[in-house]
């Protein structure tokens, strides 16, 4: 069965149950039809607390890690052994599902529903996103056509559009063409929704106030003077309030086994922090007594950015850490083709087991958290296999389980489920990766030699003095968010494993003042993907009585 014919087969039951499981009032709860609802009850950070249980992998490979399945059969498992446990996921994007990475509902008896309604419109929340990001863009440029009274220097405008698909043939364009009254003519661009600093700025507000104040900072463009002009300056600000008024609130759904699921937001985990809304995991933790969340690609990339941006901007701590890996993408990262990945290869795999090493050492040495490893069974994987991954957990002092979450769900996870439990026992104490007082530089550089591996950072001509520029106006005490390839810990996608002996080249910087994070540009990073040859939407289809095929 495919996952669509899976979660087709499975009743879900009424939201209003699931949010009785969390003890959800009846007045906080908005619904959207009988699955899905919006929760607009402000998290109090003085009330409960939940345990908090993140999720993340080993650089991913077109092996696949599973790690959004192994999140949601994970939360199952927790809720088969008896805890109160809810998920806090990230939306799909449009782009995604009709390109060829698809949806972000998980998978066979690991996912949540309804899945067509998450992997398609939802609630309507990046739309909200996309709109709002375009006023504000619709905004600067009215300004320019009405007297310029702002004195914006037209070259200096780094406000995007933005949608919400792939679609490379508007990465760069020439806007406001056809004569005066059509507009002021300048270069232009879109980005997809998830890429823009809208979304960022959205996952990281605690609410509608903090949301204002975060969207008055946003960097536009600069003057003829060289000042910079925020779009509290242009005006405008309560308007686009206005639009993500319902899409800040998180979004309750359920896996196939009933668990509470709050999937809400994500920016991209490669441009941007890439996990869900502090608003949902908050919400999430004042609920349930575990929570159960993930982040967005490797441990160098999401998991990075999840301690160093969003736990550190909003408060939090993870508990525990879970690193998802499988078997045949370890392989992969020891050099294995990836058409012959379903073959035994023992020497591969013993090579490959160095990224999951450095990925281990990251989340105990620099971190200072707990973690357990899951390894996501294949049929594929033999029994030699097998061994040599559980030997080199036991040398590495850490617990493997095997999960079969995508065939089992919840019961699939249980052994995993059990090693969480018995890390969450203990008090952890995590630490970040730099102090928020070490310079924009050094920052750079701590996740880069800390995280990385490398031996040190270059900086294109020109990014030394941005980052001297951007500490003057008032960004110094910024984290950094390292925009870099998802496939390596270093900035070249070929270099699998644990790569030695590198240094990273930073290109570019930009100030994601919304956000409140500095995005340093590590290697020629897309923020408008583009369609395969073959799109995953040229499999889809819907017949007369509304069922839909092709969806995964």
């Amino acid at each position: 069965m495919t996952d669509i014919e899976i979660a087709n087969s499975v009743k879900p039951r009424n939201i209003t149950e699931i949010a009785d499981k969390l003890s959800i009032p009846e007045e906080a709860l908005e619904c959207y039809g009988r699955y899905k609802a919006k929760v607009s009850l402000k998290a109090d950070d003085s009330s409960r607390r939940g345990k908090l249980v993140l999720v993340t992998a080993i650089n991913p490979t077109p092996a696949g890690e599973g790690k959004t399945t192994v999140s949601i059969g994970l939360a199952d498992a927790l809720s088969r052994r008896g805890r109160k446990v809810a998920l806090a996921l990230r939306e799909p994007s449009l782009g995604p599902v009709f390109g060829v990475k698809g949806g972000a509902a998980g998978g066979g008896w690991a996912q949540v529903v309804p899945m067509e309604d998450i992997n398609l419109h939802f609630t309507g929340d990046l739309h909200a996103v996309t709109a709002a990001n375009n006023l504000i863009a619709a905004l600067l440029d009215n300004s320019l056509v009405k007297g310029n009274p702002l004195n914006i220097d037209p070259r200096t405008i780094t406000w995007k559009r933005c949608m919400d698909m792939n679609d490379r043939q508007l990465r760069n364009i020439i806007s406001g063409l056809g004569g005066k009254t059509n507009g002021f003519v300048h270069e232009d661009g879109f980005q997809i929704t998830a890429a823009s600093e809208i979304m960022a700025t959205l996952c990281l507000a605690e609410d509608i106030e903090d949301l204002k104040r975060r969207l008055s900072g946003l960097i536009l463009a600069r003057t003829y003077d060289g000042a910079v002009v925020k779009f509290g300056d242009l005006g405008g600000v309560g308007a686009a309030a206005i639009l993500l008024k319902d899409a800040i609130k998180p979004n309750l759904v359920q896996t196939l086994e009933g668990t509470p699921a709050f999937v809400h937001l994500g920016p991209f985990a490669n441009i941007a922090h890439g996990c869900n809304s502090v608003r949902a995991t908050k919400t999430a933790l004042q609920l349930a007594d575990i929570v159960v969340t993930e982040a967005g690609f490797g441990a160098d990339l999401g998991a990075e950015k999840f301690m160093d941006i969003k736990c550190r901007l909003a408060g939090l701590m993870p508990d525990c850490i879970v690193l998802v890996a499988s078997i045949r993408a370890l392989k992969y990262h020891g050099g294995a083709d990836k058409d012959s990945l379903t073959k035994e290869d023992t020497e591969s795999l013993r090579k490959g087991l160095s990224n999951l090493a450095r990925h281990i050492d990251n989340i105990r040495g620099v971190w200072n958290l707990p973690v357990t490893v899951a390894i996501n069974h294949f049929i594929s994987d033999t029994e030699s296999e097998t061994e040599i991954v559980r030997a080199f957990a036991a040398e590495k002092g850490v617990n493997a389980s095997f999960t079969e979450v995508w065939g089992k769900g919840g019961e699939g996870g249980l052994d995993l489920a059990d090693s969480v439990l018995s890390l969450l026992e203990n008090e952890a104490h995590g630490t970040f990766t730099y102090p928020d007082d070490l310079s924009l530089r050094g920052k750079i550089e701590a996740v880069a030699k800390r995280i990385y591996g490398a031996d040190g950072v270059d900086f294109a001509a020109g990014v030394i003095t941005k980052l001297k520029k951007a500490e003057k106006e008032g960004y110094a005490n910024c984290p950094v968010c390292i925009a870099k390839t998802q496939y390596s810990l270093s900035d070249d996608p070929k270099k699998l494993g644990a790569p030695s002996g590198f240094r990273i080249l930073i290109n570019d910087i930009r100030v994601s003042a919304g956000a409140g994070f500095i995005v340093a540009y590590a290697g020629d990073i897309m923020t408008m993907p583009g369609l395969s040859t073959v799109p995953a939407a040229y499999g889809m289809d819907i017949d007369a009585d509304g069922r839909i095929t092709g969806l995964f």
